[in-house]
C-alpha cells in the first residue's frame, strides 16, 4: 500500500483521545507481522488503548541500537468545528488530504507503514523501530509506559525521529507543559447576604489575576531564548466553571491553567510562586469570612522539555535532513521530551505545518510527505 492509501485508512479510525485506539493498532500490528517484525504492546490501566512497538532487526538479528521512528495515534476533537468535508473520511483535493489527523500525525504514521516493505528488503546493518503511541494529546501518556516498557525489557535504541508536523525542518528544542486543576471552595448565601457567604468564583478571579501578573512578568523581563518562536515562558487560564445561579454566591469554583516553560526553566519555580500566593494571601483572607475555604491545586499533565545536544547522533540526522545549520525551537511539546530522559538522543521532524494541527479542515500535502519518505529512507539507508 502507498502512503496515500495508508493515510486514507487511518483517517477512517477515530482515534479521538476520548475513544480506544485498538482498531487501529490491530491493523498496523497486522502489516508488521506480516513482513515478520518483531512487536510488543503495552496497554493503558484499562485496557481500552495500546502502544505498539515494532522492530525490524539487523540483518544479523540484532535489535540493539537503531532509530526508532515515532509518532502517536491519537487525534484532537472534532466538536463545534465546521469542516467542509468529512473529518474521517480522507479527501484527496489540490495535492492535500483533507482530514482529522492528516498533519497531526497520521501523515507521519502512513508513511513509515508504506515504507516497511521497502526497508524490509534492505541489507540494515543497524535495526529500524516504529513506535505507535496512544494519549499523546491529553499528557503524552502513552509514550512513558512504553518507553518503560523498552527499559525492562534492555532495548536500547541509539535514536528517535519524533515525527510531529515541523514542515519536514528539524526541530532540536521544544517547550515543557505543566497543566494544574484549581478548585477554590467557599460558602454558599443568597446574594442578598453576602457578609453570610464566601465567594469562591471571586476568590478564583483573585487567583487568575496573579497568574496573569506572572505571564506578564515572564513576557516583560524573560528569561528569553529568541530562538523560540514565542521566546518566553507562557503562563494562561483556560478553563473556568463554577456558580448555580444568579442570585446565589458561589460555594465551588474550577478552573485550569498551564504554562509553557522554557527547557532551562524549573516547572517547581513556577508552580511555587502560585502556591504560596494562595498560602499568604487568598486562603486567609478567604478563612476570615468562612474557616472551611480552602483552594487545592492538583497536578492534571506534564510533559517535559526537550533540547537537543551537540550529540553527534542528533547532529547526523539533521545533516540526513539536509538543514544542519538551522535553530528551530518551537512552543509546543512532544514526545521527544521523555525519550530524552530515557537517554535516548533525539531530533522532531515530521510532515506538514503546525499551523493545520487541531484545525477544521486540517490537512498535509504529497509535497510534505513525499519530503518525508526521501528523508526516512536516507536516515534508514545509511544510518
Amino acid at each position: 500500500m502507498s502512503t496515500l492509501e495508508w493515510l486514507k485508512r487511518l483517517i477512517e479510525f477515530d482515534t479521538t483521545s476520548r475513544n480506544s485506539n485498538l482498531e487501529l493498532i490491530s491493523c498496523a500490528q497486522a502489516w508488521f507481522e506480516r513482513h515478520h517484525l518483531q512487536t510488543r504492546i503495552t496497554r493503558d490501566p484499562r485496557q481500552a488503548k495500546a502502544n505498539l512497538f515494532a522492530t525490524l532487526p539487523a540483518q544479523n538479528g540484532s535489535v540493539d541500537g537503531g532509530v526508532i521512528l515515532s509518532g502517536h495515534t491519537d487525534v484532537v476533537p472534532v466538536d463545534g468545528q465546521q469542516w467542509d468535508t468529512p473529518p474521517f473520511t480522507a479527501v484527496l483535493r489540490d495535492d492535500k488530504v483533507y482530514g482529522r489527523g492528516a498533519c497531526d500525525m497520521k501523515g507521519f504514521l502512513a508513511v513509515l507503514l508504506a515504507l516497511v516493505p521497502e526497508f524490509v528488503r534492505l541489507k540494515l546493518s543497524h535495526p529500524v523501530h516504529f513506535a505507535f503511541s496512544y494519549d499523546e494529546e491529553v499528557g503524552c501518556l502513552g509514550a512513558s509506559v512504553m518507553i518503560t516498557d523498552l527499559q525492562h525489557a534492555g532495548i536500547k535504541p541509539a535514536a528517535c525521529i519524533v515525527g510531529e508536523p515541523t514542515s519536514m525542518r528539524p526541530v532540536v528544542a521544544h517547550k515543557g507543559v505543566q497543566v494544574f486543576r484549581c478548585r477554590i471552595r467557599g460558602r454558599a448565601a443568597h446574594s442578598s447576604l453576602t457578609p453570610q457567604g464566601c465567594n469562591a468564583i471571586e476568590y478564583a478571579a483573585k487567583l487568575i489575576c496573579h497568574i496573569r501578573s506572572l505571564a506578564d512578568e515572564f513576557n516583560r523581563e524573560g528569561p528569553f531564548d529568541r530562538h523560540f518562536d514565542v521566546p518566553f515562558t507562557t503562563v494562561s487560564t483556560n478553563m473556568i466553571q463554577g456558580g448555580h445561579a444568579r442570585n446565589i454566591i458561589p460555594e465551588q469554583c474550577e478552573f485550569f491553567f498551564e504554562f509553557r516553560h522554557l527547557p532551562g526553566i524549573q516547572p517547581r519555580s513556577v508552580i511555587d510562586r502560585i502556591t504560596a500566593y494562595v498560602q499568604e494571601a487568598i486562603q486567609p483572607q478567604m478563612q476570615k469570612e468562612y474557616g472551611d475555604a480552602g483552594i487545592e491545586i492538583d497536578a492534571v499533565a506534564a510533559v517535559p522539555g526537550f533540547e537537543a545536544g551537540d550529540d553527534a547522533v542528533v547532529s547526523w540526522l539533521a545533516r540526513a535532513a539536509g538543514l544542519e545549520n538551522e535553530i528551530r525551537k518551537v512552543a509546543y511539546a512532544t514526545e521527544a521530551g521523555l525519550f530524552q530522559q530515557a537517554h535516548i538522543p533525539v531530533l522532531v521532524c515530521g510532515p506538514g505545518s503546525i499551523e493545520q494541527a487541531h484545525r477544521a479542515n486540517e490537512f498535509v500535502t504529497l509535497d510534505q510527505l513525499a519530503l518525508c519518505e526521501d528523508f526516512l529512507r536516507k536516515v534508514v539507508k545509511t544510518f
